[in-house]
């Protein structure tokens, strides 16, 4: 059955869509209230922090192991199964207020966590039709978005208006995304790829850049994820309620922006898109480095939500880029390099923060110029054969993409 006669509730575009709604129930729970929690339950400083984000960081350094799980289990299984691991975790961190306890029931979040993006971002870029993938991204991205401004609004009521224990808010967001994902291993078909992929690691000269953008990426990521929200609770006193407020706005321009993203990559190219979000991200970080009244900072985070909201385009470049059965393990090792940084800079900038903060973001200013002029190097019709601006396009480079996948 070809996509044109399958009905859109058999689709596999809808499943992810799906799937991008069930992550963040758990995600943007476990998101929103982890300062508060372990600021007020196991009396977490700068250092406590940066170590917890590292440890969350480690299995994204290791998501290359996705590879060799295909040996034995299908890409869409093992998403279905990561993702309910991330619900699992997140439903038990409540549980253990302590220093060790959150360190154990976050490696274990992240874990699911971290698998299901690498496989997310594979089983998209081989599903999605090339010429139709930046929208496709930018509505999953939405609607991601959506559940997060839902989790988030939530969460605000259960704090500030019904005073619930943010135990039973961790259980309840966990147990929603584990109940989401059963749901749709029960209604959906095996999907099929376009090509078969290999079950090896695959690292490729010609795929420099798209490496050095993610290194990069993974690392500038980690200011934001971070040192941004901390910022709020420790500097300018936010409350778990208040930082669902700060959340909810974000999720809501989110869900307004993101398809919008999707077609201007469409229209001006992954180039010039990434050129706009870098720019941007060098002046937000310097303003987050002297920051000192709480508006301008909660004002600077949206920002650079908005600015976070268009790095898919380098997802787009990529597939432009790939041989098809390339997808799954590059993946794997984009989210590695993604976490080579990210691993290391929340213990080494919880160290520096605890001196002075400025100089956190001063490197993610630093990060961000970086970016930029690697941006710089995109092609402005990236393709097989055509990956920098170095680069001499080959007749492969013009060939037509193959038919998305429909249900077996």
């Amino acid at each position: 059955m070809s996509e044109r006669t399958t009905p859109f509730s058999q689709r596999p575009e809808l499943l992810l869509i799906l799937l991008s709604i069930a992550m963040p129930l758990s995600f943007s729970t476990w998101m929103a209230l982890l300062n508060n929690f372990a600021i007020e339950r196991a009396a977490f400083t700068g250092v406590e922090i940066g170590i917890l984000q590292s440890l969350r960081e480690v299995p994204g350094f290791l998501s290359f192991g996705v590879v060799f799980l295909l040996l034995v289990m299908r890409e869409q299984a093992l998403a279905l199964i990561a993702l309910t691991l991330l619900g699992v975790g997140t439903a038990a961190t409540g549980f253990f207020p302590s220093e060790i306890g959150l360190y154990i029931t976050t490696v274990v979040m992240s874990i699911g966590f971290h698998y299901f993006e690498t496989l997310r971002q594979s089983l998209a870029l081989q599903w999605l039709d090339v010429k139709r993938a930046p929208v496709a991204l930018g509505r999953m991205v939405s609607a991601g978005s959506f559940a997060g401004l839902l989790v988030f609004a939530l969460i605000w009521l259960s704090q500030d208006v019904l005073h619930i224990d943010m135990v039973w808010v961790y259980a309840v967001g966990g147990g929603a995304t584990v109940a989401m994902t059963l749901w749709c291993h029960l209604a959906f078909p095996r999907f099929q790829g376009k090509a078969e992929q290999h079950k090896h690691l695959v690292v490729r000269r010609r795929y420099w850049l798209f490496y050095a953008l993610t290194f990069l990426w993974g690392a500038r990521r980690q200011i934001f994820v971070v040192f941004a929200g901390f910022l709020m609770v420790e500097k300018f006193g936010f409350d778990a309620g208040a930082m669902s407020l700060m959340f909810l706005a974000t999720s809501a321009m989110a869900i307004w922006f993101s398809p919008k993203v999707g077609r201007l990559i469409a229209r001006l190219g992954e180039r010039r898109v990434l050129i706009i979000e870098y720019t941007g991200l060098i002046g937000v970080f310097l303003a987050y480095a002297v920051v000192d009244t709480a508006w301008v900072a909660v004002g600077l985070y949206l920002l650079d939500h908005l600015f976070f909201a268009m790095s898919f385009a380098s997802k787009t470049y990529f597939q432009k880029i790939a041989d098809p059965q390339d997808i799954a393990s590059t993946s794997g090792v984009s989210f590695t390099i993604n976490h080579i940084a990210a691993v290391v800079i929340p213990v080494v900038f919880g160290q520096i923060w605890v001196g002075d903060h400025a100089w956190v973001f001063y490197a993610g200013a630093g990060m961000a110029a970086g970016s930029l002029a690697l941006a710089f190097l995109i092609p402005r019709n990236p393709s097989w054969g055509c990956e920098t601006v170095f680069s001499t396009p080959t007749a492969k480079a013009v060939e037509e993409p193959t038919e998305a996948p429909a249900g077996e």
